[in-house]
């Protein structure tokens, strides 16, 4: 009886080890699959560069390099790297390192936070480039420490940075302090200036004119975005009114209908889109989601739901013109090219942000959808991005044209929206689906 009853229980362990092996063989890719990552690094890394000023040490993303062998190239009259790129570079290296942590890479974010705060004028706002002996470009009109781009990206990065830090006991956290709260304060009193006119009319639009330059729609939404993380940390009530007063510049440059193009637009300048920087839409779901105010977040949904899918179909657009025909909106001076991968980034964000709102499976449907265009989904049908080096493209000029160089500008935001996409289990199947089918042609 003790021999059957031996008999019988290996007969058990038996068939228990033979359905664990099953169950594993056919769960097995999707474990995979799930750590599996088109991140790669290398080419931001390469373009990355620790520097020593005046004893000190910083991080620089150089601006250009390019093909065939992506050695740096400098910008003619500007310099060799600027706020904009190191911004951009030090918000996905924390990104990346929150779900890879590597010290390396807290490095880079130190040093790069380093780099930024070097650039801060006494004015509060902040210069953009630097030269080869690393001294200050504080003359060119794109490096000028005034409200604009890259004073906003500055303000985003030290506050991401400064949320970073202090989540990690740093005490790096003490030198971003002070120079961020200038920023901010200095912003909010050029800000209240703008706010003397209400609206003024283009191509018969009113367009509210209390944004950064009066009409820039795109500035207030990066401007929002950084605003937002720096609120979360202090609860600023002058800043948590700022922010609601560009929201509601925000909402009123977005046009159109469901029925007809332009679909829900949200207008960049005066009267006009453009796909680079167009995170308007990101900006409010973020609002939404601090301020548990979801009045924001119907008008982010319109521009997903209805723009971003008219922009897949036609192949995507680089810019155009409204003009508001007696309530007939009409399209003008409509460009095709170029497309970069900052026009397809903060759409990606966008729809992501909306899922995480709303749990539409429909937006996270169409981030992968637009994250698709890195891979070769677009209307030149050649991969922008690689994941075997990091190098992305800067541009298709034409449908048989492409700036085979590959930027920091370009680099970074293909690595931000691809982090971001991965996050999301939907989006990210649709994007190694598409991987998988073409990467092998």
């Amino acid at each position: 009886m003790k021999f059957k009853s031996m008999k019988k229980n290996k007969f058990y362990l038996l068939n228990l080890v033979t359905i664990f092996i099953i169950i594993f063989i056919a769960i097995a890719p999707n474990i995979i699959s799930q750590n599996k990552t088109l991140l790669n690094t290398a080419h931001l890394d390469h373009l990355y560069e620790k520097i020593n000023v005046n004893g000190k040490s910083m991080g620089i993303i150089h601006i250009y390099s390019d093909f065939p062998n992506y050695n740096f190239v400098e910008a003619k009259g500007e310099g060799i790297a600027c706020v904009d790129d190191a911004a951009r570079a030090m918000i996905f290296y924390i990104r990346y390192y929150e779900i890879y942590p590597d010290k390396a890479v807290f490095d880079k974010i130190e040093n790069l936070s380093n780099f930024l705060l070097y650039m801060q004028a006494k004015n509060g706002f902040f210069y953009n480039f630097i030269w080869k002996d690393y001294t200050i470009d504080s003359t060119y009109k794109t490096s000028v420490a005034e409200p604009n781009w890259w004073t906003w990206r500055a303000i985003w990065a030290l506050s991401e940075a400064q949320k970073f830090f202090l989540e990690h006991n740093s005490i790096t956290t003490h030198k971003i302090v002070t120079p961020l709260k200038r920023a901010v304060s200095v912003t909010l009193k050029w800000l209240a200036l703008n706010r003397k006119m209400k609206y003024k009319n283009f191509g018969g639009f009113e367009i509210p004119a209390w944004l950064p330059q009066k009409y820039a729609a795109d500035q207030a939404a990066i401007l929002v975005k950084g605003l937002a993380v720096y609120y979360e940390i202090t609860k600023d009530k002058r800043v948590k009114n700022e922010i609601k007063n560009l929201s509601d510049g925000i909402v009123k440059m977005q046009v159109g209908n469901s029925k007809q193009p332009p679909y829900y637009v949200f207008l960049s300048w005066r009267n006009s889109w453009h796909q680079w920087g167009n995170s308007q839409a990101d900006a409010l779901i973020d609002v939404s989601y601090l301020f548990h105010d979801r009045s924001y977040l119907k008008y982010a949904d319109r521009e997903v739901k209805y723009f971003y899918p008219y922009l897949l179909n036609n192949g995507f657009f680089n810019d155009f013109v409204l003009v508001n025909d007696n309530n007939n909106i009409v399209i003008k001076k409509l460009h095709k090219y170029s497309q970069i991968a900052y026009g397809i980034r903060p759409m990606v964000w966008a729809s992501i942000g909306l899922y995480k709102m709303t749990k539409d499976t429909s937006a996270a449907i169409i981030a992968g959808k637009i994250a698709s265009w890195l891979l070769g989904n677009n209307i030149a049908g050649t991969q922008m991005y690689s994941p075997k080096n990091g190098i992305t493209f800067d541009g298709i000029i034409s449908k048989n044209e492409i700036n085979k160089n590959s930027g920091a500008e370009s680099t970074i935001e293909a690595l931000l929206t691809i982090i971001d996409v991965e996050q999301n289990p939907i989006a990210k199947k649709i994007l190694w689906n598409y991987y998988n089918k073409h990467s092998a042609k």
